[in-house]
């Protein structure tokens, strides 16, 4: 299963970190791992090279992927992007049952 946990300050959405696998089709061939890999790529470099915006980006050794905004601030535009993804994988988690499951994890620093 894709676990996609989202970081939360106040009512905006500051970071996430996307781990796992669907295991919906075969190495290469599976769809959803496929979907919410581009849709996590194109919201990391959306963020980091196209909004040219502070983010800590990072891959670890079990292909998970994590950003968090560096600006936490009310008015960054970023924090819409990463609500898009949020959305997104809902959608993909409704058509594909039991293969995404997103948490939403609140701080408050």
């Amino acid at each position: 299963m894709i676990t996609a946990e989202f970081i939360k300050k106040d009512s905006f959405l500051i970071g996430f970190k996307v781990s796992g696998h669907a295991n919906f089709g075969e190495y290469g061939q599976d769809i959803v791992c496929a979907s919410v890999s581009s849709a996590v790529q194109l919201v990391c470099n959306t963020i980091t090279e196209c909004f040219k915006v502070n983010a800590k980006v990072s891959v670890d050794e079990h292909n998970g992927i994590s950003l968090k905004l560096m600006d936490t601030s009310m008015d960054n535009p970023c924090t819409t992007v990463i609500e898009g993804l949020r959305l997104h994988l809902e959608v993909l988690s409704k058509d594909f049952p039991k293969r995404i499951n997103i948490k939403i994890t609140m701080v408050s620093y």
